[in-house]
């Protein structure tokens, strides 16, 4: 066992002792030495525990709840595991089983509408604290500036939305992330008090003797965050003006404030014995009292039988008595106030006390006084607001569920069963409302509505149109890019209808609710639409005239025979064939026959005998049907077989004539009278006969041979067709045509069909240039089609909208007038008819007159007549001098109730909340004594006859017994009448304020289809008109109605709005050439610039500005390479230039002419200009060759040379050959009948390639504006040498085409702005004054696009309001207070409130005016209704020292540093000062007083020190604000600038001043000799030398102290020149920082000297070569290096 006790150990030296008190050694307690050694135990138990390994049990997080129901069904389950201490993991069984966690636990299940009952339960942000206090590392800052960071906590937990009850915070994270539990904040720097500067003294308290001055200060800015508190606000001095002339007033007569209001004793509760003195005294007053009584109630009896009489007289009949009667009694039933305002009358009492000037109480009798005050007054008890109970809450306004709409209200609401009265506690609020959804089961989902449309008006393309295409005409048949336009409006959508917008159903059952019940953007009302432009028809050239067949190849009974040409269909038109020009023509003709005979080729000439001499060539023909085509040969039986040609072989001694050329074109196309068509061949001598021997050659005109053709009579027939006739019922097919909706109002799309239907159309046959003819002429089985099948599209009925709901009638009462208000209703189109459907109802639109409002929703108070005047009781006014126990001063109650406008009973919460401020209650009145004069009220003043010409009179008339006496006949004391002049009213109008926009005249809009805007017909410029407001002043400079003017109160004036003008381009020139002849190039249109745009309209495209502003568009072409082509005549006759009389034969020459012609199909046909064919491909026109002589061999001419293989490289050949025409004799040999020629490139040899051109730009129709339109670009064959050549070389060779020629392209649509209609005038933007504006508004419904015209800057439009006077309620400043009957005490101030005129400006106070012209006016003052017209106040008595009145409010200030607002608010405070009059009473003056407020709107202020200049040793300094007001506090203390500068010791040395570094310094032009322990000894004279002036001879000096360089020194006298002084010394006794300058700068420039003479004065050693090398190539790298542009 161990025994507590304790011991002390001797002290160790040389350690520290552990001591408490004052022993030598250290004493430790027994008990503290047995936890000591039981501490060395443990630890040793533990290092053995240590040794061995240690196994915990670990656990991994909790899982996620699961479950199959919500709530507290849930389980959770973690992972767990048995770890070693250090981290790795074990068996299970390692770990004490015992301590096992658990690896499951029930959990709450969390569901989505779980939401509904849990959430987030926020609390209060905690008070901020210092991060320094926090985080111990972190030092405070030494100066504040912005303030200090901090942070601030809350708690934030998950809570039940019914009861508050606390949950898992998981739950609510299930929805939401938990919200954040700290944040960051700012402690602000302290801020001290600021004060204004003290006011002037006040004069003396006192005429004579000693009195006090005063002067005060207010409060600007409070203490804030722990700054100082305010200094005192007053100041005070003694004052004496002279010696007091007699005793000095020491006593005053003093009244207290009232007590508190209290009932009359009962008669019993009285004291009961007063003495026989006030017994007596007593009696003689009952028995007055009674005497008057009877005598009072004689008269009283005698008036009511006289009354009686008198209404006996008026009222004779029974039912005018009972009339009468129920009207008191419904009276006395509609005084509601009664239960309300249950009114006592009492009395309170005031004390009269006489005071000395010291402030302590004296006997009444040392006030020297005529008369007491009164200490006495009829009161009402004082009684606070008393309500109900709340009533049940209200059904939700709401009742219907919406997630995510907004919620609805209820309200509760609770009523007065007392009013306030006696100044008793007000009443608080009545109502109250909180948000709310509805609740329950059934409750219906809310409605949801969805934005409808309307299908899309037809495309139209002229709103496109700028103003220079509207004025060119004709606007048929536009096509392209348009605009379209469609109405928008709101539906409720139903659960079962789709939200297709097109959907028919949906529409029908749709009825137009308001627009704004529609959240979402509403859809587009316009968009781009496309009108398909007609493709014409483009038909080929015409076909040769064919040969003469039959009509009918199939049907050979018809002999008749024709001729046909034909044409064909270039491209696919707009409405099938059935629009393109005929495609055949036919002449009629003999002997028709459908097959014939086509000769191929001739054979070579066999002669018939020998090897030479006449022979016949063999035809080679083919069987051709009328087309052309190859047929079997048989079909042909009938036909004539070409026979064998006759020809010639000629011998070696015959003449040799050349092949006969081809027939050339018929010259007509058909014979006349006068036309007949020839055809012509030619050969020509290729060697002449040899003498005799020979075949002699032919004469000249045997080388030509001449036929006829086209031997046809020109009678051209065709058929003609009309067009298609309408598409008409079939009556032989079954009809299906019943009305449908358009599925949607795509554009472009095709419209549905319900049956098949027939078209007809005329067919006629037409001789050319003749006319109809019968049908027989033309062929019949050529003959078109009359009647083709159609689809008719489906009849499509007009579809509308139910008509929506009646618009709400106003609620409000109207204003006056017999305008009756109206409500409407609307439909909407939604289809248009088509194709013989249902048309459109007429009426759209429907309107009926409002039902007047039975009851209109206004309440008022209604008062009731004044009951009799409580007077005082008389116990306890009895004692009062002077006191009449039937007069005097008293109350008196009414009732007050509340009406609706139209009389009805209302409750008196409805006027409470609605009506005006209730109507005082009481009022005192006086019940006139026997001597009293009674008078009525002042009527009204007589009206005036005329303005400025005689007097208006107002009257008052005597009462009662008062018309006897003769003191109240007194006129000068009781005047009846007051006359005063008429007022002389003179009217001046004046305009005022600045112009109105020009606005135009109203209805000059115009509409288009539906609603939609037509661009260009808005009327948007033109005359309209600008306002200007006009004022009216009376003679008084005050403002009165314009009509007072003759001014309805605008000055108009007439303006322009220019009018838009577009960009205006010339039409487009004509397209230029193809700029190549052969292959492609581009052709070329352009536009000129002539008015630019002005005023908004419609901008330029980009133009070519360098090529005199035109706009360009360029195509590709392609020429046809062979559309020109050389033509050679025969080769003339020879002409032989070495002449052989005998042979005829030898060198010679032949001609012959070419000319370019136009290659038609038929062939050439007419000669054009040369240069049009290619010059490099034009023939020979002449040649010189050798003429066969006879017996020589004779050849053909060379054929074409043969086509060079490609490509064009290696050892390739190409070869031509001519045939033996005549063989020669004896034995010559022949000429060569072949040539051959190397080929190369770009010679004979040539590779050939496709080109592809650029695109062309977008072409559109010409009856286009934008849209979609085509890009073409044109595929070309070019030649390796760079030429195009016909496309067929390229096609030949079988290149690849893989290029598009034609391309899809946009042009986007000029799109002008649309806007919408100006909105209705606001109101105006001030009820009254000058500066009120009328706005209206519009909005962009199309933005512009492309090149349209772009929205007008003008969005909103202004006119001035016309100026009406601001009347208000004023009121007149407080009177002077009064302490009635006494010298000081509690008194009364009165103020009256009266109506002013203003112009609204809020500059000035306006001018006073008549009351009634603020009659319609509720009388409210600076938005307060409670009219207070008295209030209480203190008269200070001699002596006492009182507090001032409250300053007004200081202006509204922020937290601001640098100008940053900090975010703490803004503040604003006012202040009392005390002021005293005796220099005894100081001690009891009562504490200052301040009081701050939080405002709206605060400014930041700067506070910074100001000094004043130094006078002597001292200067002011303070503290000013930013808006330059001089203040105490605000300023940092810590920077306060120095405002004395004296020096220890005083500077006292000649020539010595205090510097502001408070040591001793001299004066100008002196320097300063210190002493060794740095104060200063002397100054001395700085030797100056001076600089020569003008007008002086000596010489200057310059130094460096150039404090003013031009200010003359007036140290020493007598000296005009300019001087500057060197002073190296400091005030401080220290060199200046320039001397040690100078000195380094002096060093550097002795060093260099001695350098340079250095380097002068030393030998040069003599360079070796190789240096000198070296050196000669280094000066080039030093330039290199040092110029990289080398």
């Amino acid at each position: 066992m161990w025994l507590l006790g304790s011991f002390c150990l001797p002290e160790c030296p040389g350690r520290a002792a552990w001591t408490v008190g004052a022993s030598p050694g250290w004493c430790v307690p027994l008990w503290g030495v047995a936890l000591l050694l039981f501490g060395i135990r443990d630890v040793q138990a533990q290092t053995v525990a240590n040794n061995r390994p240690v196994y915990i049990w670990q656990t991994g997080p909790w899982g996620r709840c699961m479950g199959s129901e919500c709530g507290l069904g849930g389980s959770q389950s973690r992972a767990v595991w048995c770890a070693h201490s250090e981290g790795w993991t074990t068996l299970h069984t390692n770990c004490p089983q015992a301590e096992r966690p658990d690896n499951q636990q029930s959990c709450f299940r969390v569901c989505d509408w779980h939401k509904e009952l849990y959430d987030w339960q926020l609390g209060a942000w905690n008070q901020c604290v210092p991060i320094s206090m926090r985080n111990p590392g972190v030092q405070r800052p030494a100066v504040c500036t912005r303030g200090e960071e901090g942070i601030q906590t809350r708690e934030v937990g998950c809570v039940q939305k019914a009861d508050g009850a606390p949950a898992e915070d998981a739950i609510c994270e299930y929805f939401e992330p938990k919200p954040r539990q700290e944040q960051a904040c700012l402690i602000p720097c302290p801020r001290d008090c600021v004060v204004s500067e003290f006011s002037s003294w006040t004069y003396c308290s006192k005429t004579c003797g000693i009195g006090l001055q005063n002067r005060v200060r207010s409060v600007l800015a409070p203490p804030l965050f722990g700054g100082s508190a305010c200094p005192n606000l007053t100041e005070f001095q003694t004052c004496q003006p002279g010696p007091c002339e007699g005793e000095e007033s020491l006593y005053s007569l003093k009244v207290g404030p009232w007590g508190p209001c209290s009932l009359p004793l009962l008669r019993q509760t009285r004291q009961a014995k007063p003495d026989r003195k006030e017994r007596k005294q007593r009696k003689d007053r009952q028995d007055r009292k009674a005497r008057q009584d009877r005598q009072a109630k004689k008269r009283k009896n005698k008036e009511k039988v006289r009354e009686r009489v008198k209404e006996k007289g008026r009222v004779k009949d029974p039912e005018t008595r009972e009339l009468i009667k129920k009207k008191r009694t419904r009276n006395r039933q509609n005084r509601q106030g009664g239960k309300f305002s249950d009114l006592q009358v009492g009395f309170q009492t005031r004390e009269v006390m006489c005071v000395h000037k010291n402030g302590n109480t004296a006997a009444l009798s040392l006030c020297s006084q005529e008369s007491l005050p009164v200490t006495f007054q009829a009161c009402v008890i004082t009684k606070d607001c008393e309500v109900s109970d709340w009533s049940d809450w209200s059904a939700c306004s709401k009742d219907c569920y919406d997630l995510n709409g907004p919620k609805g209200q209820r309200t509760r609401t609770r009523t007065v069963q007392q009013f306030p009265v006696g100044g008793g506690t007000e009443c608080p609020e009545l109502e109250e409302s909180e948000p709310c959804t509805a609740q329950g089961g059934g409750v219906p989902p809310c409605a949801v509505y969805n934005w409808r449309a309307t299908e899309w008006t037809e495309c139209r393309v002229d709103t496109l149109l700028s103003q220079q295409d509207r004025r060119r005409g004709n606007q048929t048949g536009l096509c392209g890019g348009g605009i379209q336009g469609r109405e928008v409006y709101c539906v409720q959508a139903s659960a079962e209808s789709p939200s297709n917008l097109s959907s028919l159903k949906s529409r029908e059952a749709s009825r137009p609710v308001d627009n704004d019940l529609c959240l979402g953007v509403a859809p587009n009302t316009t968009q781009l639409c496309h009108i398909p432009c007609p493709v014409e028809c483009e038909v080929s050239l015409w076909s040769a005239w064919g040969p003469c067949t039959l009509e009918n190849c199939q049907d050979q009974s018809a002999k008749k025979g024709f001729k046909l040409r034909k044409r064909r269909i270039v491209n696919e038109p707009t409405g099938g064939t059935g629009n393109c020009p005929h495609l055949v023509e036919a002449i009629p003709c003999d002997e028709p026959s459908c097959y014939d005979w086509l000769l191929v080729k001739l054979e070579e000439c066999i002669p018939d005998i020998e090897e030479c001499g006449p022979g016949t060539q063999i035809p080679h023909v083919q069987c051709v049907d009328s087309e052309g085509k190859y047929v079997d040969r048989q079909q042909c039986r009938d036909a004539i077989l070409p026979m064998p040609v006759l020809c010639e072989v000629p011998c070696p001694k015959d003449c040799v004539l050349s092949p006969w050329t081809s027939w050339s074109l018929c010259s007509h196309t058909c014979s006349g009278k006068n036309t007949e068509g020839r055809q012509t061949r030619a050969r020509s001598i290729l060697a002449y006969n040899a003498g005799e021997g020979g075949a002699p050659c032919p004469n000249i005109s045997a080388l030509q041979e001449v036929r006829s053709c086209n031997d046809h009579p020109c009678t051209v027939y065709h058929w003609q067709t009309g067009p298609w006739g309408q598409c008409i019922e079939d009556t032989s097919v079954p009809s299906s045509n019943t009305s449908v909706s358009r599925g949607g109002a795509g554009v472009g799309g095709t419209e549905p069909s319900c049956s098949v239907g027939m078209q007809t159309r005329k067919v006629i046959c037409v001789r050319v240039n003749v006319g109809q003819v019968p049908p027989k002429k033309c062929p019949e089985s050529l003959r078109p089609e009359t009647v083709r099948p159609c689809l008719l599209p489906c009849k499509r009925d007009c579809t509308a909208t139910p008509y929506s709901d009646w618009t709400p009638c106003p609620t409000s009462c109207p204003a006056g007038g017999n305008n009756k208000r109206k409500q409407s209703r609307k439909r909407i189109i939604i289809q248009f008819p088509a194709n013989g459907g249902q048309d459109c109802p007429e009426v759209l639109s429907q309107e009926r007159d409002c039902d007047a409002p039975s009851v209109c929703p206004g309440y008022r108070w209604k008062t009731h007549k004044w009951r009799r005047c409580q007077l005082v009781p008389w116990s306890v006014r009895q004692d009062s001098p002077g006191a009449q126990e039937n007069c005097g001063p008293g109350l008196q109650a009414r009732a007050v109730s509340c009406r609706k406008l139209d009389g009805g009973q209302a409750d008196i919460a409805a006027c409470l909340k609605f009506a005006s401020p209730m109507p005082p209650l009481t009022q005192p009145c006086q019940l006139p004594c026997q001597d009293d004069c009674q008078l009525t009220s002042w009527s009204k003043f007589s009206s005036c006859a005329a303005n400025c010409v005689g007097v208006r009179t107002r009257k008052r008339l005597l009462v009662g017994k008062s018309k006897k006496r003769d003191q109240c006949k007194n006129t000068q004391v009781y005047p009846l009448s007051e006359t005063q002049y008429c007022p002389c009213n003179k009217y001046n109008a004046q305009p005022v304020g600045n112009w109105s926009d020009c606005i135009l005249p109203e209805g000059g809009r115009v509409e288009g289809q539906l609603g939609m805007k037509v661009q260009g017909d808005i009327k948007e410029c033109g005359q309209g008109y600008r306002y200007q407001a006009v004022v009216c002043y009376d003679q008084d400079n005050r403002m009165v109605e314009t009509s007072r003017c003759n001014s309805h109160g605008y000055i108009e004036e007439a303006c322009i709005i220019p009018c838009p003008s577009d960009c205006k381009l010339s039409e487009w020139s004509n397209w230029s050439r193809c700029s190549k002849s052969c292959g492609s190039g581009v052709k070329v249109r352009s536009k000129w610039l002539r008015e630019k745009p002005y005023n908004g309209g419609r901008p330029c495209p980009k133009l070519d500005h360098v090529n005199q502003a035109q706009v360009y568009e360029v195509v590709p072409c392609l020429s046809d390479c062979g559309q020109y082509v050389w033509v050679a005549e025969p080769w003339s006759v020879w002409k032989v230039s070495n002449v052989d009389l005998k042979e005829n034969c030898g060198e010679g020459v032949q001609t012959r002419k070419v000319r370019c012609m136009q290659n038609t199909i038929d062939g050439p046909s007419d000669p054009v200009e040369d240069y049009l064919c290619d010059p490099e491909e034009m023939p020979l026109g002449a040649r010189e060759s050798q003429l066969p002589c006879p017996e020589d061999c004779v050849l053909s001419d060379w054929g074409l040379w043969s086509r060079c293989s490609l490509p064009c490289t290696g050892n390739r050949t190409r070869e031509r050959s001519a045939g033996p025409i005549r063989q020669t004799g004896q034995g010559k040999p022949c000429p060569p009948t072949t040539e051959k020629e190397a080929c190369a490139l770009n010679s004979n040899c040539f590779h050939y390639s496709y080109n592809i051109t650029d695109w062309s730009t977008c072409q559109l129709s010409e009856r286009a504006v934008c849209g979609s339109g085509v890009k073409t670009r044109m595929l070309d064959c070019v030649r390796s040498d760079g030429k195009s050549v016909e496309l067929r070389f390229c096609e030949e060779l079988g290149l690849e085409k893989k290029w598009q020629m034609n391309a899809s392209c946009v042009v986007e649509c000029p799109v002008n702005c649309q806007l919408s209609d100006w909105s209705p005038w606001s109101e105006c933007t001030r009820t009254c004054g000058l500066a009120g504006k009328l706005w209206r508004r519009r909005t962009v419904i199309q933005a512009s696009q492309g090149d349209g015209r772009p929205c007008p800057t003008q969005m909103e439009q202004w006119k001035p309001c016309p100026a009406k006077p601001c009347y208000r309620w004023r009121y007149s400043p407080w009177s002077e207070c009064k302490a009635e009957g006494a010298r000081c005490g509690e008194g009364l101030r009165f103020r009256n409130v009266s109506c002013y005129v203003s112009n609204g400006s809020g500059h000035g106070e306006g001018s006073l005016v008549d009351e009634e012209l603020c009659g319609d006016l509720e009388q409210e003052v600076d938005g307060n209704k409670e009219i207070v017209l008295e209030e209480t106040c203190s008269v200070p008595c001699p002596g006492e020292c009182y507090l001032t009145d409250w300053t007004g409010w200081s202006p509204c200030q922020l937290s601001c540093v640098g100008g940053d607002d900090l975010g703490f608010g803004s503040v604003q405070v006012r202040s009392r000062a005390v002021l005293a009059q005796e220099p005894e009473n100081l001690l009891q003056c009562p504490d200052q007083e301040w009081e701050a407020r939080p405002c709206t709107e605060g400014q930041c202020y700067e506070y910074k020190w100001m000094t004043g200049a130094w006078r002597a040793s001292s200067r002011q300094v303070w503290c000013q604000r930013s808006d330059g007001l001089n203040v105490t506090g605000g300023c940092l203390s810590t920077s306060r600038p120095v405002s004395d500068r004296s020096c220890v010791p005083v500077c006292d040395k000649p020539r010595s001043y205090c510097t502001e570094a408070g040591i001793c310094g001299c004066e100008e032009g002196y320097t300063e000799v210190m002493t060794s322990d740095g104060l200063l000894d002397q100054c001395t004279l700085i030797p100056v030398l001076e600089i020569p002036t003008a007008g002086d001879n000596k010489a200057d000096v310059k130094t460096i102290r150039a404090v003013s360089p031009t200010q003359p020194n007036s140290i020493l006298p007598g000296r005009s020149g300019r001087t500057w002084f060197l002073q190296p010394f400091g005030p401080d006794g220290k060199l200046k920082t320039w001397v040690y300058g100078v000195a380094a700068g002096a060093f550097v420039l002795i060093v260099f000297i001695v350098s340079m003479t250095y380097l002068a004065c030393k030998k040069p050693k003599k360079p070796q070569r190789r240096h000198h090398q070296n050196n000669r190539l280094k000066p080039l790298t030093l330039a290199y290096d040092g110029d990289a542009d080398m």
